[in-house]
């Protein structure tokens, strides 16, 4: 069983198609890298598996299942309160000047108590005597809007990055996206709330499962960041720390929220050659735990060095896929992505 499969993988922006009917999938404790020039699609790849963009076309199945938030009863409670507020609201907006006049304006005195009841009354007797026309038919018309509008929304957020993070697929970033005034512990906690069971009112009433939960996921993060190598900076601010730890850092917030499939967006950018040998050495640490690895990279002496199989992308479309020593003999990739001369 894969433990990503991404099958006829289509996204089309207006005229524009970044990823063309791509097919490729990561097996469990693998570390599969995707490469190709700029503006091959590789990084719209990582967001359409995370969900920030919705596929044209295809599926995206995370331990064979199409990740994407079930359908409960709380869900068409939220679809009947909304279509309900929104009949309400157009009823009230189809109506406004003659419920004004009828309400406000006919028991309203000035600088007396505000007649709540005597307007709650006025209104309600004024919409029994409109015709059907101007009270069903604005309900009618604003239930189906609110209702359908809730599901739009609801459909739309059953793939979201929050749904998918939660199916254990974690990743970084291309830029550094880090919580710079925190420390570095903190970045890391932050990246085990997928996890948590804590709720706002055991953390408002200072309950005991609160404190429970704080003080094992501080031993846990403090776990991440010996892994990382990162221990002895636990309490500096993010933003003080080197690049290369910086990028350290942003991986252990991934790794916070136990992700079986980690996604890496060129983590070694702008690394010199010694920061770019420890991430390797890192890489292939986090899949000796049992987490698969996707990776995009340019360095190709990183790409060749951990990976344990390659797909090669050109203006959206796969001309490639295989082990390291095939994807360096083939002559589309030389052509496309690494040139006529050896890797």
């Amino acid at each position: 069983m894969s433990l990503l499969r991404v099958e006829n993988l289509t996204l089309r922006f207006g005229g524009l198609t970044a990823v063309n009917a791509l097919d490729f999938h990561v097996d469990a404790k693998q570390i599969l890298s995707i490469i190709g020039p700029n503006g091959a699609g590789k990084t719209t790849v990582f967001n359409a598996i995370t969900g920030v963009y919705d596929p044209s076309d295809g599926r995206i199945l995370i331990e064979e299942r199409l990740a994407r938030r079930p359908f409960a009863i709380r869900t068409l409670v939220g679809f009947v309160l909304v279509g309900l507020c929104t009949a309400l609201g157009l009823l009230v907006a189809h109506n406004v000047q003659g419920l004004w006049e009828a309400t406000i304006t006919a028991n309203y005195i000035y600088q007396q108590p505000f007649p709540w009841k005597k307007i709650a009354s006025s209104g309600m007797k004024y919409l029994g005597e409109q015709p059907a026309s101007d009270t069903f038919g604005p309900l009618l018309l604003g239930a189906l809007l609110g209702a359908a509008g809730a599901y739009s929304v609801w459909q739309r957020a059953r793939r979201s990055p929050e749904v998918i993070a939660r199916a254990h697929v974690a990743r970084t970033f291309q830029n550094i996206r880090l919580f710079q005034q925190m420390t570095v512990l903190e970045n890391v906690l932050v990246g085990m709330e997928t996890g948590l069971t804590t709720r706002f009112w055991h953390a408002l009433l200072r309950l005991p499962h609160y404190w429970k939960e704080h003080r094992e996921s501080i031993s846990k993060a403090m776990e991440i960041l010996r892994f990382v190598e990162l221990e002895g900076e636990a309490h500096a601010i993010a933003a003080g720390l080197s690049y290369g730890h910086q990028r350290r850092l942003e991986i252990a917030r991934a790794l916070a929220s136990q992700p079986k499939l980690l996604l890496l967006d060129e983590p070694a950018a702008g690394m010199n050659p010694s920061e770019s040998s420890e991430l390797m050495e890192l890489i292939r640490k986090i899949r000796d735990t049992g987490i698969s690895v996707l990776l995009i990279e340019h360095h190709m002496n990183v790409v060749m060095g951990v990976s344990d199989r390659i797909v090669v992308l050109d203006y959206g479309n796969k001309i490639a896929e295989g082990v390291p020593d095939a994807i360096k003999a083939d002559a589309r990739v030389k052509t496309a992505y690494l040139g006529t001369s050896d890797v």
